[in-house]
């Protein structure tokens, strides 16, 4: 199991550092390197229909979980209570199951919200 640490910030640092996950609520995202060590930027931004974040006053969670299924690692983790939580990569049939429902939630979301 891998820790992570946070870091509020108005804005994103330039250079990213491993293992901190930034947030910066006045942009309402969250930035990190990918936690498998690729180094590639992973940016999860929060909203009703995207991230959202949880913070106890000690540790940081982010639902739902990441899947870096553009990266060549493909990685697909949880960040629940500063711990990395590694869990099985989906197939490629999972990920385009995941991306239309992910799609059929905002169109839902912003129906409602329109009416």
């Amino acid at each position: 199991m891998i820790t992570f640490a946070y870091q509020f910030v108005d804005l994103i640092p330039d250079r990213l550092e491993e293992g901190i996950v930034y947030i910066t609520i006045p942009y309402s995202t969250v930035v990190h390197l990918c936690m498998c060590g690729c180094k590639k930027e992973v940016v999860t931004p929060l909203s009703p229909t995207d991230w959202q974040i949880t913070f106890n006053g000690e540790s940081v969670s982010l639902h739902p979980s990441i899947g870096n299924w553009n990266f060549e690692c493909q990685s697909h983790y949880w960040l629940i209570r500063n711990q990395v939580r590694f869990v099985k990569r989906w197939s490629q049939d999972q990920i385009v199951e995941g991306r239309k429902k992910d799609k059929q939630r905002k169109g839902i979301f912003f129906r409602k919200k329109g009416e």
